[in-house]
């Protein structure tokens, strides 16, 4: 099992720089970033996790500038979001950023997705809320109509792109959505607990699912199985990625008898000396 790491880097943590050599010097296969643009101080939206939030969501680092760093001093480690806002996001502009991402960085990047929970902060971006499922789908067709190899147009309910040069490609080859159906661009995860929605939305237009805690999930894969390969998606391309987990070794080996390949844990906002000592703890998972 691959045993990666998430955690909020922010402008008082541990660098990207000195977080991803540590990994790669441990063994540790991958390091995910959260992404907040900005949390608004009139905020009405309850934190996820309930109380107060905790200040490291409005100190949060870019994600895909914090990557670039790690990608620049690492060969094998890979790179992923956890997650990105599509909604918030030009998808032209981001489309760009993922691409650039992937190619620096040799294919070793995975776009973990997701809806948000914070009302005003997508609010400022202009998201309307009761429609930002679809306006993410409609983003992502958007953007692998441009890592297409060909020039490829798209129009959407929401947005739209003419047939373009735009380069560099994602590094990683394509997978089928259906058959003689590709699907372009970086391993793409859906993050997000586990609900129709949600499920319908992984199968139409992802290669799996960020279970978020990771709790639950001798209940709900099976039923995720089922809708995945309704959809006509191959059985055995599902991937499905605990994800912000705090472990055990036997969490670990629950995954294990689940068929999970990768696990990602979580680690604290917090300095280099702290975070140094949780990877050496969390050795004993590798």
């Amino acid at each position: 099992m691959r045993i990666a790491t998430t955690v909020f880097l922010t402008d008082r943590t541990i660098s990207p720089v000195r977080l991803a050599r540590a990994l790669e010097e441990r063994g540790f296969s991958g390091l995910y970033l959260p992404e907040h643009t900005h949390i608004p101080a009139a905020r009405v939206t309850p934190a996820p996790m309930g109380g107060e939030l905790p200040e490291m969501y409005g100190r949060t680092l870019d994600p895909f500038v914090a990557l670039g760093q790690a990608a620049a001093v690492t060969e094998s480690l890979r790179l992923g979001t956890g997650i990105t806002l599509v909604a918030q996001h030009d998808p032209i502009d981001l489309a760009k950023q993922i691409a650039t991402l992937d190619h620096l960085s040799g294919g070793r990047f995975t776009l973990g997705i997701g809806y948000g929970w914070n009302v005003e902060e997508a609010a400022d971006h202009g998201v309307e809320w009761g429609t930002r499922r679809e306006l993410v789908r409609d983003h992502m067709a958007l953007m692998r109509a441009l890592w297409s190899p060909q020039p490829t147009a798209y129009v959407g309910e929401f947005s739209s792109v003419r047939a373009s040069s735009a380069h560099p490609k994602p590094v990683q080859a394509p997978r089928e959505l259906a058959p003689g159906v590709p699907l372009y661009g970086p391993r793409t995860l859906i993050g997000g607990q586990a609900g129709p929605k949600l499920f319908a939305a992984i199968a139409d237009h992802s290669d799996g699912w960020l279970p978020i805690g990771g709790g639950g999930l001798t209940e709900s894969l099976p039923v995720l199985r089922q809708v995945w390969e309704a959809a006509g998606r191959d059985p055995k391309s599902l991937q499905v990625v605990p994800y912000a987990v705090q472990p055990s070794p036997g969490k670990i080996a629950h995954y294990t008898d689940l068929g999970i390949e990768e696990v990602v844990l979580q680690l604290p906002s917090a300095g280099e000396s702290e975070i140094l000592g949780i990877l050496d703890q969390f050795a004993q998972f590798l």
